[in-house]
């Protein structure tokens, strides 16, 4: 048995995994879901300005240690900064990072300096009712929720040499123009730490196609050695 501890990408909230937790659990895992502040539900007005990713290291941080066993973190998208550092004061936490079409910063990287242009400019755009937070962009999900700014463009910290020996992967979802995850995705692919694993599909994946993250996380389980684990 694994456990698994997801964190959602930017104006996600754990809701993001309702459809993966069951099937990880029906598998006889153990698997939760953060909600990251000032992504939950109700008023978030005047939080933003308190909320960086500082805060949200910190609630993986908590997460991990609610419990004793060490947790495979999954992170989609803006979530990769957050399990980047929060393995740094809980290596024996952390079993396997797993990367769903996320950033993968090292020292000195934020979101914003990740990402591309076009990104960039919806953040800028997106943010412009009161400086604070980035809305999110009128296709997402109705639950999503304003996200703090300072987020996106505080840079990270990662002490050297504190990175965690542990399985590392990366899921490259193809399926999505202008995606910002196309060269790393083939930098990873060179670099025998990693493992880096390819679907045809849009950057939601957990909302789009849950069953198949699934599928995939139970893979990356039986790949680090969890007991009774099925593959694909």
């Amino acid at each position: 048995m694994s456990r698994f501890l997801l964190v959602p990408g930017g104006w996600h909230g754990a809701w993001a995994y309702d459809e993966v937790l069951p099937g990880l659990r029906g598998a006889g895992h153990a698997a939760d879901a953060v909600t990251l502040a000032g992504l939950g539900p109700g008023p978030a007005a005047g939080r933003a300005g308190a909320i960086n990713l500082e805060t949200h290291v910190d609630d993986v941080v908590r997460a991990l240690g609610a419990r004793p066993e060490p947790a495979i973190l999954g992170a989609h998208s803006y979530g990769g900064m957050a399990i980047e550092a929060a393995t740094r004061p809980t290596p024996g936490l952390v079993a396997g990072l797993v990367y769903i079409d996320a950033y993968v910063p090292v020292d000195g990287d934020s979101c914003w300096s990740l990402t591309t242009g076009r990104f960039r400019r919806m953040m800028v755009r997106n943010t412009g009712a009161d400086g604070l937070a980035v809305a999110p962009s009128r296709s997402d999900d109705p639950r999503a929720r304003p996200h703090p700014l300072a987020c996106f463009v505080q840079r990270i910290r990662l002490p050297e040499g504190g990175a965690v020996s542990v399985p590392r992967d990366f899921v490259y979802l193809s399926g999505w123009e202008e995606t910002p995850f196309a060269a790393l995705a083939e930098g990873l692919r060179g670099d025998p730490a990693w493992h880096v694993w390819e679907l045809t599909r849009g950057h939601n994946l957990a909302l789009e196609h849950p069953e198949e993250l699934v599928e995939l996380l139970l893979a990356i389980a039986a790949r680090h050695g969890a007991p009774g684990t099925r593959g694909r």
